[in-house]
């Protein structure tokens, strides 16, 4: 049975990687990695890197992860990328991994690129490790509980909209907000309106020699797209939402 595995590797610390991932990326007879242009090394491809001891079987997929508006272009390199990993099935690769930075199955590119390998392919068998996300890598390095309880969380990209972020604050306990670097200054407003500034937590690069991470409101530079907020729910005593 040829099996596409989408391997989740966390947010690029390679310490953060599972051992179950690690011994599917050993296995794979390739292991393919995500990157914006195939002379550039990304991070999924790093982190890969730190544990194979042999690379020759680590090969870039070119996609357009930075392209919001046009889709034609984001389908041409879903299309493109899934070709060439149909082409290595059809050589006789029996074991294909994909390594996707946090989780295969929470805004990941991997989605779309097994959609589009099963169409080209239907019998391949598809399979996902789950991987350490970004917003579990920011709470353990800011101390930050992300519920407890019968306490609520929410997950959500700041690209559906400021909106849907504010709406967030009022539904939920904690909210997690992703994909945030250029709507930081929308969400500190957001955040003073319900009074929550202070508790509010930023991250990027997290796990990285780069990384960041401290309270939003001291956030004064541009942020990477990749960044992760977290506004932990209001808690007042030991227990007090059980």
């Amino acid at each position: 049975m040829q099996t596409l595995i989408g391997v989740g590797i966390g947010p690029g610390d390679p310490e953060l990687v599972t051992l179950k991932a690690i011994r599917v990326l050993e296995r794979a007879d390739v292991v393919f990695v995500p990157v914006m242009n195939l002379t550039e090394q990304g991070r999924a491809e790093a982190t890969v890197r730190a544990h194979l001891m042999s690379s020759d079987r680590i090969r870039r997929l070119v996609f357009a992860l930075n392209e919001r508006e046009d889709r034609p272009r984001r389908e041409a390199a879903w299309d493109a990328a899934a070709e060439v990993i149909a082409a290595s099935f059809r050589e006789g690769a029996e074991v294909v991994a994909f390594a996707t930075i946090g989780d295969p199955n929470i805004y990941s590119t991997f989605t779309y690129l097994a959609q589009t390998v099963l169409s080209l392919l239907p019998e391949v068998q598809v399979q996902t490790v789950p991987g350490i996300t970004a917003m579990q890598a920011l709470a353990a390095a800011s101390g930050t509980v992300l519920c407890e309880g019968k306490e609520s969380l929410m997950l959500l990209p700041l690209t559906a909209g400021i909106d849907a972020f504010d709406a967030a604050l009022t539904t939920a306990d904690t909210v997690v907000a992703y994909k945030g670097g250029a709507y930081l200054a929308e969400v500190a407003s957001i955040l003073k309106k319900h009074n929550r500034i202070n508790e509010a937590i930023f991250g990027a690069a997290l796990g990285l020699a780069d990384q960041q991470v401290g309270p939003l409101e001291h956030i004064t530079s541009p942020a990477p797209y990749l960044s992760t907020v977290i506004v932990p729910s209001k808690r007042t005593t030991r227990g007090g939402r059980l």
